[in-house]
């Protein structure tokens, strides 16, 4: 990211603001990068409040706003739909202003050519000679406007480059060759901008050497010089040539492969994986490159080093205070103008200005330049530097290569940097601009730049974000641009003038000081509203380490604290909470009572229902677990909390020590006088270990049902420290749990470490399932609570009689089918008479539903048809899916692939939300409410009876038997309250 930003008003702060663009025209959002997405910087975060208008033709079509809208739908993309963007692109005072005036953007031609105008008649074409004229002076204005702008970026980027030249070759060894370096890195810059007019998709793009790599090169040429000079090999004599040309080669090397990385980046579309570096450790990289070049700054002011805080005490000398004062001023008033100034040409103005007035008050005081190169004011006189003496100043018979292997750490977190930087400024420029880019095909652009900027000695570089944009904004969108920008770099690389002995050197260190106010103010101050506490810490962590570990260190450091962070977070999400729900199992009115008053009391229900969510790992398993406890009333004895402390300890369960047996004759007891005392002490500890009955509370649920759906992930840890303690603290107090709605992996992990497990239909009916010491699974939750209410209906008091299918069971125990009108009058309990009339009416030819068999996995209806209907299940069961893929059942373990054999595997596609059994009534809602279906059913097993209920059939019910029709209607009323008390209210 272009982090120095010498163009403050353009730049994206964190902070607040609004964005006021020349195309704010365009309502559409542009979603850019989940990075920027999570931080919240969108259009809003650019201060300009007053844009440059993009020039305008006279003969500029005007459209009215219905036209300008359309354009814009057909301009922008769909997929482009951030509702956080949208919120913040505009502000309403410009939406009313476009739709009281809009006009067509002017266009542009990608190809070198000025701005386009709208199309000119064949009497325009071949006019006479005053047309021509017109048309040849407008050409001459617009290449008129290129060179101005073109020299107001040359300006700005100049003393920065010359800044950044003294901060990658800061070390002692390379200052009597710092004029030659300074015009290798100005080169590298005319490398950078000429690939990016080439190949970037923005014709009026503006690159060069960038601040996000600079620490980075910096650090790589400091420590091949200290290595170098520790141990200088057999060219003792020639050490500096040595160190010279090794730096140059090695920089360019690593350079040209951060290019390659980058080019295979936005070849396979890789630019997301970037966003996997943690921001808060960007962010404390960014501020420390800001603190960096506060200190290049001044040590370039006072013409001293400063690598180290201790170094800060020299200026406790008078001179080099004196020396330092103007450059700081004069930095703070950069910062000020770029922040406060609404005028663009404020900035380049005011940094003519400083040494314009150096210069008036130097020869206004009667100082002469040499005087002034004696106090330290400019640079010290050194030989003219020919262009082609930048060719000598490498010695590759001269170059360490066994050195580069030391630069890989650094090189591998400069990767990381300039990828992730390079995405935050092309989504930064794509949201000033209101148009979508490419994030993949720009960062290809990079890669090239970088690759040939390497390959020819250069050095690391980018897109310059704020100047971008300025040029942008001034209209001027023309590859012209960056032709006359590199022209001008190539100038001052051909030319035989040293700047620096003319320069001030205050002004240099101020650009610097400049780029590290900003900085520092952007990523310490500013970003504080933009991040969680322990974000902000992390980057405070960050850039503090990076001061004493150097860069390889602290960002490592900064990573693992970000991760720790994260752990922390992860566990405080995740949380267990009561909720209220109910089966979709068809039951008749007593049962439906019995359930409600006596299964689910508010007081002290039979079936405990809890829904876990986050992630269960193992640092938050045993919170999860002591909430889990909690809410079933729960209170672990003394062992049982041994137990779960041992589990949970990172410490090996069986310590080597433990099998070593000690001869009683040589243990300290066997000779000590209190032996007798110690035994017995050790006997009574034996006594208090040994496991005591667990009390059993009466008013402790039957049943405790988890609800898994919105669990994430569950961990080995979390399977044995968690969830297998809970099922051996339930099974002692005779409590059966149950756990729902698990993915995949859950479903294996907790089936692999031995601490649930699924059990099949003779299990359920003979009662066996109490003896389990496991968790019991399921696939949904309906499911679980269904097998929790069958059973406790099944242990009701003698003195309650119910009809149940369960009693319309064959010899084998199994429910072949039921009829409709048994249906009907078992959940709703209507009278004998009511009965008759309902299975008479049932045999009739005008029956009012018709009954199909289908087979298993086969679809019933799919999302989205017409609801002609509503759907009864005679036998068998029915799947009903929700829309999403199927979660995958292959488990990669450290054995290799493991298949999960469940019941969902019968689905190919599609995710189980509910498993209906025979009587179950489904797809009544959508029927009642007249619109497509919203969910998709398929058969849950062989040969299933379906019977449907048509609204035509139900069209005749009503006109011919107004009695029969209410049934229905009752019928309908009773599953939608059941619909309802499935829910969690």
């Amino acid at each position: 990211m272009e982090a120095s930003t010498v163009l403050r008003k353009s730049y994206g702060s964190v902070g607040g603001g609004e964005l006021r663009s020349a195309n704010n025209s365009s309502p559409q959002p542009i979603h850019l990068h989940p990075t920027l997405d999570a931080l919240d910087v969108g259009p809003h975060a650019f201060r300009s409040s007053v844009p440059q208008p993009i020039s305008q033709s006279p003969e500029t079509k005007t459209l009215d706003v219905s036209q300008n809208r359309r354009m814009q739908c057909l301009s922008m993309p769909a997929t482009l739909n951030s509702p956080l963007l949208r919120r913040n692109f505009s502000s309403p005072g410009d939406k009313l202003k476009s739709e009281k005036h809009s006009t067509l953007p002017q266009s542009y031609d990608p190809s070198l050519c000025t701005p386009m105008v709208r199309e000119k008649s064949p009497d325009h074409r071949n006019g006479n000679g005053v047309e021509n004229s017109k048309e040849e002076t407008n050409k001459n204005e617009s290449f008129l406007y290129y060179v101005i702008y073109a020299f107001v970026n040359s300006i700005m980027c100049l003393p920065c480059l010359y800044g950044y030249a003294s901060v990658i070759f800061n070390h002692a060894i390379y200052q009597p060759h710092i004029n030659a370096l300074s015009k290798l890195v100005i080169f590298s810059s005319v490398i950078h901008q000429c690939c990016f007019t080439l190949f970037s998709t923005l014709p009026f793009s503006i690159g060069q050497v960038q601040d996000a790599g600079l620490i980075f090169l910096s650090a790589m040429s400091n420590k091949i010089a200290s290595r170098i000079l520790e141990d200088p090999g057999g060219d003792a004599e020639d050490v500096a040539e040595v160190i010279l040309s090794t730096t140059i080669v090695l920089l360019g090397l690593a350079t040209a492969s951060l290019g390659a990385v980058l080019i295979l980046m936005g070849k396979f579309r890789l630019a997301d994986v970037v966003a996997y570096l943690p921001l808060p450790v960007v962010g404390g990289y960014l501020a420390f490159i800001g603190y960096f070049c506060l200190e290049a700054g001044v040590a370039l002011c006072i013409n001293d080093t400063i690598m180290k805080p201790s170094d800060w005490t020299l200026l406790l000398d008078e001179h080099s205070l004196l020396l330092a004062i103007p450059g700081i001023l004069s930095g703070i008033a950069l910062t000020a103008v770029a922040r406060k100034c609404e005028d663009e040409a404020m900035l380049p103005i005011s940094m003519v200005v400083i040494p314009v007035v150096f210069y008036i008050v130097l020869f206004t005081g009667g100082w002469t330049i040499e005087e002034a190169r004696e106090g330290g004011w400019v640079g010290e006189t050194s030989p003219p530097v020919p262009v082609v003496d930048l060719f000598h100043l490498v010695d590759f018979g001269k170059v360490r290569w066994d050195l580069f292997k030391d630069l890989i750490p650094t090189w591998l977190g400069m990767t990381f940097v300039v990828s992730f930087s390079s995405c935050l400024d092309v989504a930064a420029i794509s949201m000033d601009m209101g148009q979508a880019l490419d994030t993949n095909n720009e960062l290809m652009t990079v890669g090239i730049s970088n690759f040939v900027s390497g390959c020819l000695g250069g050095f690391t570089g980018s897109y310059i974000f704020s100047q971008t944009i300025f040029t942008y904004r001034t209209g001027c969108r023309s590859r012209w641009i960056g032709i006359l920008v590199g022209l001008s770099f190539l100038a001052v690389v051909i030319s035989t003038v040293n700047f620096l002995e003319i320069t001030p050197l205050f002004f240099l260190g101020s650009t610097l000081i400049f780029i590290g106010f900003d900085l520092m103010y952007e990523w310490i101050a500013e970003v504080r509203h933009k991040l969680l506490l322990s974000e902000y810490l992390v980057l405070l962590a960050t850039f503090v380490a990076i001061q004493f570990l150097g860069i390889d260190g602290g960002i490592g450091l900064g990573i693992v604290v970000a991760i720790f962070d994260f752990v922390l977070t992860t566990a405080s999400v995740s949380s267990v909470s009561r909720i209220r729900r109910r089966s979709l199992a068809f039951y008749g009115p007593q049962e439906r009572a019995y359930i409600e008053n006596n299964v689910y009391s508010m007081q002290y229900p039979k079936i405990l229902i809890l829904e876990v969510r986050g992630a269960v790992f193992f640092g938050s398993s045993i919170q999860v677990l002591s909430n889990i406890l909690d809410a079933a009333g729960i209170n672990a004895s003394i062992q049982e909390k041994a137990e779960i402390s041992r589990v949970n300890s990172p410490l090996p369960h069986h310590s080597r020590m433990n099998s070593i047996r000690i001869s009683e004759s040589l243990s300290p007891a066997s000779i000590s006088p209190g032996t007798r005392r110690l035994n017995r002490r050790q006997e009574n500890r034996k006594e208090s270990d040994k496991p005591k009955p667990v009390s059993v509370d009466h008013h402790m649920p039957r049943f405790l049902v988890l609800d898994l759906s919105s669990v994430s992930n569950v961990d080995a840890s979390a399977a044995r420290g968690c969830f297998l303690q809970l099922a051996k603290m339930c099974a002692a107090r005779r409590i059966v749990v149950c756990a729902a709605g698990q993915n995949g992996r859950i479903d294996w992990i907790m089936q692999t470490h031995d601490c649930a497990n699924h059990i099949d239909a003779e299990e359920m009916t003979s009662g066996s399932f109490d003896k389990n010491q496991k968790i019991i699974l399921f696939d949904d939750l309906n499911d679980a609570l269904q097998f929790c209410e069958k059973i406790l209906v099944a242990e009701k008091p003698s003195n309650l009689a119910f009809k149940r299918f369960e009693d319309l069971a064959g010899p084998s125990g199994e429910i072949t089918s039921i009829s409709l009108s048994t249906a009907f009058t078992h959940f709703i309990g209507v009278e004998p008479d009511h009965a008759k009339a309902l299975e008479e009416y049932e045999k009739s030819k005008l029956s009012f539903h018709t009954e199909t068999r289908y087979k298993l996995g086969e679809t019933i209806f799919c999302s989205g048809t017409n609801a002609d209907g509503f759907y009864i299940v005679l036998s068998g069961s029915v799947v009903i899916l929700k829309d999403g893929n199927r979660s995958d059942n292959e488990i990669v373990s450290g054995a290799g692939k493991q298949h999960v054999i469940t019941r969902r595997n019968i689905i190919e596609s599609g995710q189980v939300s509910r498993i209906l059994s025979v009587g179950s009534i489904f797809g009544f809602v959508d029927f009642v409410l007249q619109r497509p279906r919203t969910f998709s059913v398929v058969a849950g097993a062989e040969n299933v009876l379906i019977a449907k209920c048509h609204r035509d059939g139900l069209d005749r019910l009503k006109a011919d038997n107004p009695a029969m029709d209410r049934i229905v209607d009752k019928v309908l009323l009773l599953c939608s309250a059941v619909e309802l008390a499935s829910r969690d209210p």
